[in-house]
């Protein structure tokens, strides 16, 4: 087990049924942290939760949440802090992404991703704020490369992301003077199942090895979490290391 600087703190994750999320789970478990497990698939997240009690000898939460329901986000959050008497690190990570071009997007498609991957961050900090200021504590979005540079196969993903970078950085102006810390983690390719909610995108796209893995990714949530005032890190871009070679 790793030096356990989380031990005793609280992490809730969103989106947390497999990749990043699973992974990110996995690590802050490793750290010492006891997690609340959310999103839909709840046999998904059982087996996870099982897991990480057996492998990590922690306290794992199961709470099935739509994050597009505001109701559900703040039963999630007020059922985790019921469980384990506080909440110190959040990771907003739930998304999914289409390439649909926009000529020919359906609404629901469009509707969709603004629903879970903008209301469902927005829900999250709201419902969390709270508790992470009582705690100092560390409130972590899964940003991405495509909210910093044009997306021109994916749009209205990459305008998501970038709502959620520029509301990541916005709310910690906000909120930093509590002492409650904000950062947006940026990744490029990683190896999951993410791209639309049954895809294999990704994993399908890229052999092992050949891009940035759901378990470092999860090393930079880690990192996020164990920031402790006065010091915050505001954003960590992880990329391919040939990624800018096309330019």
């Amino acid at each position: 087990m790793a030096v356990n600087e989380l031990d005793g703190k609280t992490a809730l994750i969103t989106g947390a049924s497999s990749g990043i999320g699973e992974a990110s789970a996995g690590a802050l478990a490793d750290r010492g942290a006891n997690v609340a497990l959310a999103a839909r698939r709840e046999g998904e997240l059982e087996d996870i939760a099982q897991a990480i009690e057996s492998e990590y000898d922690r306290e794992a939460l199961v709470v099935p949440t739509d994050v597009t329901d505001e109701g559900e986000v703040e039963a999630l959050v007020e059922e985790t802090v019921e469980r384990f008497g506080g909440l110190d690190a959040v990771l907003a990570n739930a998304g999914l992404g289409t390439t649909e071009p926009v000529a020919e997007m359906p609404t629901e498609s469009y509707r969709t991703m603004i629903s879970v991957n903008v209301d469902g961050a927005f829900f999250t900090a709201r419902a969390a704020i709270p508790h992470l200021r009582e705690s100092n504590g560390n409130l972590i979005f899964m940003g991405s490369f495509a909210g910093q540079y044009p997306r021109p196969g994916a749009p209205v993903y990459a305008a998501t992301k970038w709502w959620v970078r520029g509301f990541a950085h916005s709310l910690e102006g906000s909120i930093g003077e509590e002492d409650v810390a904000v950062t947006v983690i940026n990744p490029t390719e990683v190896r999951t199942e993410f791209g639309s909610e049954e895809g294999d995108t990704q994993a399908e796209s890229f052999e092992e090895g050949e891009v940035t893995s759901p378990e470092e990714t999860a090393e930079a949530v880690v990192f996020a979490a164990s920031q402790r005032p006065p010091t915050t890190t505001s954003e960590i871009d992880l990329y391919r290391r040939d990624k800018f070679e096309h330019f």
